[in-house]
């Protein structure tokens, strides 16, 4: 059965007009970039292990009826440091979320407004409140010699707790470079120095 109503163009629906804030960078943000994305993609390789700890922990579970609570709390530890990673590689990268429906209506120049105050009023600040207490966090953990709770657990609590502090400052160092950018895009620079 044919009809002659013509067709939508599906491709067409979807397409929203966005305007991209582009940055200039300087001789700081490329080194603080690199550093962000050198370290993003050392710690992307945890993945594949993840990957292997989950299915050995299904085949042991499933086929073997045994479950290993170490393999259950690494891959909880793997997720950790992939999250507290990616978050950093995500704002080097630009690719977090925003509310793209207000920002899209925005100029470009009201974007930089908008990214820089987010950043000072916002990001840094929780970013500064998670780093220092944190410390301590740590600290208690190691000065107890901390262990998992659960039966055959992990030890070292503090090592992955420390894991916190590492990834909040990765993401200070991509918060900072983009702090610059977004100064220089202000500023009108243009970049180099």
């Amino acid at each position: 059965m044919t009809t002659d109503e013509p067709k939508a163009d599906l491709g067409s629906i979807h397409e929203v007009p966005t305007r991209h804030l582009e940055l200039p960078q300087t001789a700081t943000t490329r080194a603080l970039d690199a550093f962000v994305r050198r370290v993003g993609d050392a710690v992307s390789w945890l993945w594949l292990g993840l990957v292997a700890i989950v299915v050995l922990n299904v085949l042991l579970r499933y086929a073997f009826g045994e479950g290993r609570i170490e393999f259950e709390e690494i891959q909880w530890h793997l997720y950790s440091i992939g999250l507290l990673v990616g978050l950093s590689y995500c704002v080097e990268s630009d690719d977090h979320v925003r509310v793209d429906f207000l920002r899209r209506n925005m100029s470009l120049r009201l974007q930089a407004w908008v990214e820089l105050y987010g950043i000072l009023l916002l990001l840094l600040p929780f970013i500064a409140l998670v780093t220092i207490y944190s410390v301590p966090f740590i600290a208690h953990a190691f000065a107890l010699g901390e262990v998992s709770a659960a039966p055959g657990g992990l030890p070292f609590r503090w090592l992955i707790k420390s894991a916190l502090f590492a990834g909040f400052v990765l993401l200070a160092t991509a918060s900072v470079s983009r702090l610059i950018r977004v100064g220089a895009f202000l500023l009108g620079h243009e970049g180099g120095a």
